[in-house]
């Protein structure tokens, strides 16, 4: 029963994450300031590039979070999520480290 809600918590926090990057990455694309707390300063900020990888990140989280069970998935995410910061990008690394977790119990 553990296993299960862990599992769904992991599911969740990562498509709460990869959702949160998807909509950052298109407002700061369309030209919207947008200020979550990021880990780091981009300078491809500026020019429009950081919002695109943004925007592959968040598809990326979206797309892995339904596959956390897979050990791969949950590495992907992780690194998802260190390299996305912010807001989402935590979100998504926690719910990596839920199904790190999750997968060495």
């Amino acid at each position: 029963m553990r296993n299960a809600s862990l599992s769904k918590l992991a599911y969740v926090l990562a498509l709460i994450g990869g959702i949160i990057l998807l909509i950052q990455g298109i407002l700061s694309l369309i030209g919207m300031a947008v200020s979550f707390p990021v880990i780091y300063a981009s300078p491809l900020g500026h020019f429009g590039y950081f919002a695109i990888i943004t925007i592959i990140l968040g598809i990326v989280a979206i797309y892995g979070s339904k596959r956390l069970k897979d050990l791969m998935w949950a590495v992907v995410l992780l690194i998802v999520g260190f390299v996305a910061g912010g807001l989402g990008g935590l979100l998504v690394l926690l719910g990596a480290i839920c199904a790190l977790i999750l997968h060495f119990i």
